[in-house]
């Protein structure tokens, strides 16, 4: 009996721990609604600053109220802090316990993805809240927008990619296109050099040969061969070589033959006296001049 009296009072207390808790609750819940509604009211005034500091609080107050984290994230949304909204309405859609709080948590999520140009990510947040609320044209709306600019966006970046690759495969192939100058000219300069050697050697050739006619001629000399190829250089030919002066020979019959006699008496009697002239000078020591007379 007693026993069960002792069951009896536990279970009265928990009943009553578990009431207080409740009441608990909804005076937190009760609070946290009163200090968002005086935060909505802030904002309306244009009071940023205090309706920040009250939806804080009123977030702080009860995980029950999803519309004090929802209404801080427009709050946020509307001062084009983005970063700091999708935060809160992340934590709205957690907290909210109805499709239709999730449904307006996971919609302004999306709108978030959008203003960043976020596309895809837009266009999933957009698919949670449809499954929430599908008939909410709205959102239905701004789920085909997000889906067409997808695709905008996937196309601008495959395009991107396509130029990137054909940048790429230009300067490869500008590149490969050097490489070959390169070789080109390298060839160019090797064929000049190859050149320039066939002619060293052609000239280095040549120079031998006439080294070896040279040996040969002197070959040829000590052999007798150069002696007689000199004594045929001195032979006069049948027309006559000799010195132009020795050719000039007086005409036959210009003179008798007893005219040249008496000629060549009266030159050797001219040559006799000057010969006498000449020993009789030596003898004195005087120098003389020898010209002749003829």
């Amino acid at each position: 009996m007693k026993k069960l009296v002792y069951i009896v009072f536990l279970a009265g207390c928990f009943t009553y721990a578990q009431d207080a808790d409740v009441k608990e609750k909804e005076k937190a819940l009760n609070i946290s609604k009163t200090l968002t509604w005086e935060a909505n009211k802030e904002l309306a005034e244009n009071k940023f600053a205090e309706a920040e500091a009250n939806y804080r609080k009123a977030i702080s107050k009860s995980n029950g109220n999803a519309a004090a984290p929802y209404n801080l994230g427009n709050a946020y949304y509307g001062n084009e802090t983005y970063s700091e909204a999708f935060g809160r309405f992340k934590q709205a859609g957690e907290l909210a316990t109805n499709k239709k709080d999730k449904h307006k948590a996971y919609h302004n999520m999306g709108n978030v993805f959008m203003k960043n140009k976020e596309y895809e990510k837009a266009v999933e947040a957009y698919k949670q809240a449809l499954r929430n609320n599908p008939t909410d044209e709205e959102t239905r709306y701004n789920f085909a927008l997000a889906k067409e600019m997808l695709k905008k966006q996937q196309d601008e970046e495959k395009k991107n990619d396509q130029n990137k690759d054909d940048k790429k495969d230009n300067k490869e192939d500008q590149k490969e296109k050097n490489k070959d100058k390169e070789k080109n000219e390298g060839d160019g300069d090797d064929k000049k050099d190859d050149q320039g050697k066939d002619k060293d050697k052609k000239d280095g050739e040549d120079k031998k040969d006439k080294g070896d006619e040279g040996d040969k001629e002197n070959k040829d000399d000590k052999d007798g061969k150069g002696d007689d190829q000199k004594k045929d250089q001195k032979k006069p030919n049948d027309k006559g070589d000799k010195p132009q002066e020795q050719q000039q020979q007086p005409r036959p019959n210009q003179l008798s033959k007893q005219q040249v006699q008496n000629l060549l008496k009266a030159m050797q009697n001219e040559e006799k006296k000057v010969q006498e002239k000449m020993d009789a000078k030596k003898v004195k020591g005087a120098k003389v001049k020898n010209e002749k007379d003829w």
